[in-house]
């Protein structure tokens, strides 16, 4: 292989038919801001590319739920993710999106070239058509059993429990999504990929590195599970795939006779790294093509292992049929994250939404990116669970991380008017440390360099670990009076190592070490600078003590299990199994007219605050948002119920025209709807699915 000059480092395009969540995060997009950042801070030249994947049947299916068109669709969670990416400090050169008219030319001229070259197989084939909607239908469309795993809501492309790449056929008791009936079959034409005719190719490429007689890429330093899921597929063998489908929304065939055909998404979605490529050369005048075609280029693409068979296998033959461009060098896929024991539902919504999280927890990103970079799921599914997020945070974050920063700048603020001390000599115990530490960077950059961050993350932690555990040891606290000499040694040592955090933490905790920085006033940094002999200068002036880290108490952890649970949709009861005592919760009472039940006016209304009111142990005083001007303030009696932090963000049904009441000098303005079982607890009556305040309760 030729030495590499340059890295071109993309992200899977997330759809843009809902919002990010930490199974994305974990799966593709922190892996991959992590490699780049340390990349750049040991001086290579990267390109980070990611954009929204912004065609396909799932977003026509958003579409249609939400009752809207799918260009209103991919606009707003376009811009909902790109600034979620931007506030949890993932950054990338440029975050492009695939309805663009850059986007549709470069796509068509790809599929014109594999025309061109011989790249398709026109076929007239037998496609599911729902008569009822009178449509054909896209893999997206069609549900039914995997034929793999069982799984009865595999679609017609892919089984998302098992992984599996199908098509539609391949799918038993299929059903159409549009209309819920069972499909038909009807002649359509589309063009064919005949991936079959690159299968030694493709097998000799992934498994030896070799193509064309030349090195390609080491397999050694592929992730096995993505050479096992590789040589799966290609053990089966390859076999035609469409590359057209029947769709109104997407880059249209460019060929005559192909009205209302559009080329298949995942054709036209890993062109999006390229026609974003192409934009952001263009944008900074500078030429696109060395970051997909020269040699001495390396491309490598962070996905989940969902995508492993479409960047392993399909693109790299779209690649290589249409001549010029670099294959890429590695797919580092890792699993799927968990989360508390079940596995992430969008459909369900089990998820813990990043945006929503940014929204709960206001300059706290590096405490979930710690998280989540200590969890990984680089070779196996791995789980997130509030507990451990809590633990992570209290007792390595607050305790180690933060108590080191912490305790230094306390005492370089005591003993020296916060002023950098000028060290004396070391001694043996010196020696040791910096033999330990020393060997740390290295260590950190070739676990990123082979895609562990986990171990990576946890060699960078060390640093702060032996920090705490030298100035432990050290105790500078009880040597002044005696020794000061020594005490100035070792918190000039400390303080180097505060600065080596602030590089060695960068890439996984951006936010955390720019503000070490900025304490300790040494502006930019890279990798080379870590243990620099003149980058704490004595003298120079430290920032005021400040802790970098707030503990998590139980409080705030309980209430994101509650509201996780509040969130998913109630599972329907069992049958059952015959007569049973209902619970003692009172008769009915009696009945009134259908005009004066009329009369309530019912609103859902989102909770933005509450607090507990003085010397009321009943009451809590809500801010519920309706859709007015100003939130209506209402009191309400739940206070032995819920707890004031465990309810901003709940929705609930709000009777809006009450006449106003004042309860311990506090004017209600409305009356939040409860339920009350038969041993007296009280619970909110929500809808199942989130709704804009002010929706008419009917």
């Amino acid at each position: 292989m030729k030495a590499i000059k340059r890295h071109t480092v993309t992200a899977a395009l997330p759809y843009a038919n809902g919002p990010l969540h930490i199974g994305h995060i974990a799966g593709a997009y922190l892996p991959a801001d992590i490699y780049v950042r340390c990349l750049r801070s040991r001086g290579k030249e990267v390109l980070f590319v990611c954009g929204s994947d912004e065609h396909g049947a799932a977003i026509t299916i958003r579409a249609m739920k939400e009752g809207t068109t799918p260009r209103t669709v991919v606009d707003k969670y376009h811009s909902l993710m790109g600034r979620a990416f931007t506030d949890f400090g993932i950054h990338f050169d440029i975050y492009h999106r695939t309805s663009s008219e850059l986007h549709k030319g470069t796509s068509q001229q790809f599929f014109l070239q594999l025309h061109q070259n011989g790249a398709f197989t026109e076929q007239e084939e037998q496609q599911y058509y729902d008569e009822e909607a009178k449509a054909f239908l896209a893999d997206r469309y069609i549900k039914g059993t995997c034929p793999v795993c069982g799984n009865t809501g595999a679609y017609g492309d892919q089984c998302e429990k098992c992984g599996s790449a199908l098509s539609p056929k391949d799918l038993k008791d299929p059903r159409s999504t549009l209309s819920g009936s069972k499909p038909v079959l009807r002649s359509t034409k589309h063009w064919y990929l005949p991936m079959e005719r690159s299968q030694q190719w493709v097998e000799e490429w992934i498994n030896t590195g070799m193509l064309d007689g030349a090195m390609q890429h080491d397999p050694a330093e592929w992730k096995p599970q993505v050479l096992g899921r590789c040589n799966s597929w290609l053990k089966d063998g390859l076999r035609a795939r469409a590359m057209t489908r029947d769709l109104d929304w997407g880059v249209p065939v460019p060929l005559p006779g192909a009205e209302g055909k559009v080329l298949y998404v995942w054709l036209d979605a890993p062109i999006g790294y390229i026609s974003a490529t192409k934009q952001w050369a263009a944008d900074h005048g500078t030429d696109w093509e060395k970051w997909w075609k020269a040699e001495d280029t390396r491309l490598l693409h962070f996905i989940g292992k969902d995508n492993i068979v479409f960047h392993c296998i399909i693109f790299p033959i779209l690649l290589k049929m249409h001549g010029g461009y670099q294959l890429p060098q590695n797919v580092p896929a890792n699993e799927f994250l968990n989360l508390e024991g079940e596995k992430i539902s969008t459909s369900r919504n089990w998820a813990v939404w990043l945006h929503e999280y940014l929204e709960r927890w206001p300059g706290r990103q590096d405490e979930l990116r710690y998280c989540l970079g200590t969890i990984l799921p680089e070779f196996k599914d791995s789980e997130f669970t509030w507990k451990d997020f809590q633990d992570k945070n209290n007792n390595e974050l607050v305790a180690i991380l933060g108590n080191f920063v912490q305790r230094v700048f306390v005492l370089c603020d005591k003993y020296y008017d916060g002023k950098v001390p000028a060290p004396a000599d070391g001694n043996e115990q010196d020696m040791l440390l910096w033999a330990e530490l020393y060997a740390l960077p290295a260590k950190i950059a070739a676990e990123v360099d082979r895609f562990r961050f986990r171990d990576a993350l946890a060699s960078a932690m060390q640093v702060a670990r032996s920090g705490n555990k030298y100035l432990t040891d050290t105790e500078p606290w009880k040597l002044e009076k005696n020794d000061p000499e020594r005490v100035r040694t070792v918190l000039f040592n400390c303080l180097r190592i505060t600065g080596a955090l602030s590089v060695l933490l960068e890439p996984f905790l951006p936010h955390t070490t720019q503000k070490l920085r900025t304490m300790m006033d040494l502006g930019s940094l890279n990798w080379d600078d870590v243990f620099r002999a003149d980058l704490i200068i004595p003298g120079a002036q430290l920032a005021k003590p400040e802790h970098l880290f707030k503990p998590i108490d139980d409080a705030l952890i309980s209430a994101e299990v509650e509201r996780l649970h509040a969130s998913k949709p109630m599972e329907p009861e069992p049958p059952s199994a015959g007569p049973q005592a209902s619970p003692a919760i009172g008769p009915t009472k009696p009945n009134v007219s259908f005009d004066d039940f009329g009369k309530l006016d019912l609103r859902m209304g989102t909770i933005i605050s509450a607090e507990k009111i003085e010397k009321a142990d009943k009451l809590l005083k809500l801010q519920v948002d309706i859709g007015e001007a100003a939130p209506r303030t209402v009191v309400s009696g739940i206070a032995q119920h819920y707890m004031p932090e465990q309810l901003p963000g709940r929705q609930v049904v709000l009777v809006c025209n009450l006449e106003p009441r004042k309860m311990r000098g506090v004017e209600s303005q409305g009356m939040v709807l409860m339920a009350e079982d038969a041993e007296g607890r009280l619970r909110f009556v929500h809808p199942g699915e989130k709704m804009a305040p002010g929706s008419v309760v009917k």
